[in-house]
């Protein structure tokens, strides 16, 4: 397996150039996305090259900051958590910025949340969870969003179905 022990130093937000990638660099970045856990022989052998310049071309795209880090995919039903929402979260217009900030730190930490998207449009969040039942999804929203004196109205969207391309880097 591929590992690598010094994580990028952090980018401030709109001060990311986009980086320019050949052809190898192209396609380590389409293997790793589909299978993070190729090993280095792996890799090297899947782009024609010797392992020696597999692992400096990803060392080189991990620099740059193009690969960000290796990620486990979770199988939620298999944690007992088989039923995931998308929720818009909309915040009252009194106090926004400490609102905004209160609220984000307080939802991440929550177990059941996979992902939290900060919004420019009609929500203000959008929370990605997942809970065993619908009776967990409702406790949810009524204990760590309606309770909360900063939210204003939420949207609660089923997940039927997820298909993940890749997992995005955070902005912050």
């Amino acid at each position: 397996m591929i590992r690598m022990n010094t994580p990028p130093a952090a980018v401030p937000p709109n001060t990311v150039q986009p980086q320019r990638l050949d052809a190898v660099d192209a396609q380590i970045v389409s293997l790793l996305t589909a299978d993070g856990r190729m090993t280095n022989a792996e890799l090297a052998g899947r782009l024609g090259v010797a392992p020696s310049t597999a692992h400096a071309r990803l060392r080189s795209l991990c620099d740059r900051g193009v690969i960000t880090g290796f990620h486990a995919s979770v199988d939620e039903r298999a944690l007992g958590a088989g039923l995931q929402a998308v929720i818009g979260v909309s915040l009252r217009p009194s106090a926004r910025r400490e609102s905004i900030v209160e609220f984000a730190d307080r939802v991440r930490g929550l177990p059941q949340v996979i992902q939290v998207f900060f919004l420019g449009g009609d929500d203000d969040f959008l929370l990605h969870i997942a809970v065993a039942d619908s009776s967990q999804m409702r406790e949810f929203v009524l204990e760590h969003l309606s309770a909360q004196s900063s939210v204003a109205s939420t949207r609660t969207s089923i997940v039927f179905d997820y298909h993940r391309n890749s997992v995005a880097a955070s902005f912050a």
